[in-house]
């Protein structure tokens, strides 16, 4: 195909029509675009001189003119005898198949400039099977496979993003770590390790029933425990449990609510804007961390009874559920007592 034609291929009908139009061609308007193109490309080249020197129609002369230039298709040229591509076509369409090529030397010299324009013709693809190439649907190429691709996987991505933002797992999650960055969080949560482990000791489990087994799924049966409720109406659960509470919480709390040195520090420099405004904190948590680890090592580790408020046996059971007896509570207080100095550090 010549490089007029592959001009013309690369322009949109609308705009093959407007060119038509321009140029004075008539009886176009059923043509289809191959065979627009067609048509423009012969009534161009024949009235060359009158519109080569029209800007509308410079690309095509320029395109025209660079085929032209190129060996191969000055090669072609001159070996290929000038036909009309409109007659080509009509031949085509008229002569579906070739003629058996005869054996006499005098009847190929008379078919010769036949064969040649019909061979010509294949060569610059005709209407028709232009019109049947064009109605055969091509694979995808690499790249509209590729940006396929690309497509799905930002709509993926949007969906579970906007899924994520209406789940409110973001506030959720904003609102558990605000929580849980402050001193009290860390003594609460020291505080129910020393929980877990008691418990065992005054609420140990009992066994309630039994889930069977399911042949389908593979599983066994399995033996339910739940804490024997029944204690908490005995002196086994409320003597260790009371010696916990005072030693862990009761009197701790109750020190570093009176001996509360960040509430004495506040008041010393408060203005008077701000002799209404709540102190950081109502208990002290340095003040409660070391109550509570001098409580510990006393009770715990020294076995006083403070005159009989405490009794030995309660002691050793604390002793011996707490993780770690009392230099395990001792640790927790250690790292109560660092949060505690660095949060004030951190307020400075």
């Amino acid at each position: 195909m010549s490089g007029a034609n592959s001009w013309l291929q690369r322009q949109r009908k609308a705009d093959l029509v407007e060119l038509a139009e321009q140029s004075g061609l008539t009886n176009f308007e059923s043509f289809k675009k191959v065979e627009l193109e067609l048509a423009l490309d012969e009534y161009l080249a024949e009235n060359s001189t009158q519109f080569m020197a029209d800007p509308k129609f410079a690309p095509y002369f320029s395109s025209r003119n660079r085929a032209a230039m190129s060996p191969l298709k000055r090669d072609l040229d001159e070996k290929t005898p000038r036909v009309s591509k409109r007659r080509m076509t009509k031949a085509l369409e008229e002569r579906p198949t070739l003629e058996p090529e005869p054996t006499q030397a005098t009847e190929s010299s008379e078919e010769e400039p036949m064969s040649t324009a019909i061979s010509t013709a294949v060569a610059h693809t005709p209407a028709r099977a232009l019109t049947l190439a064009s109605r055969i649907p091509l694979p995808a190429t690499p790249a509209d496979v590729a940006d396929v691709v690309d497509r799905s996987t930002i709509a993926v991505r949007n969906r579970v993003s906007s899924i994520y933002k209406e789940s409110g797992v973001t506030e959720a999650t904003n609102a558990t770590r605000e929580y849980l960055s402050s001193v009290n969080a860390v003594l609460a949560l020291v505080s129910i390790f020393e929980l877990y482990f008691l418990r065992h000791e005054v609420l140990p489990d009992r066994y309630a029933f039994t889930i069977p087994a399911v042949q389908l799924i593979g599983t066994k049966d399995y033996p339910v425990m739940v804490p024997d409720l029944f204690l908490l109406f005995t002196e086994s659960f409320w003597s260790p449990a009371f010696l916990w509470a005072c030693t862990s919480a009761i009197l701790p709390t109750l020190f570093g609510y009176f001996f509360n040195l960040s509430v004495a520090h506040q008041t010393g420099r408060r203005t008077s804007r701000q002799a209404n405004t709540s102190p950081d904190y109502n208990v002290d948590p340095m003040t409660f961390s070391i109550v509570k680890a001098l409580l510990s090592f006393v009770v715990y580790g020294q076995n006083v009874t403070f005159g009989g408020w405490f009794n030995q046996e309660s002691i050793a059971r604390v002793n011996g559920a707490v993780y770690g007896g009392w230099k395990g509570v001792l640790v927790g207080t250690a790292v109560t007592g660092l949060f505690s100095v660095y949060d004030a550090v951190l307020k400075k």
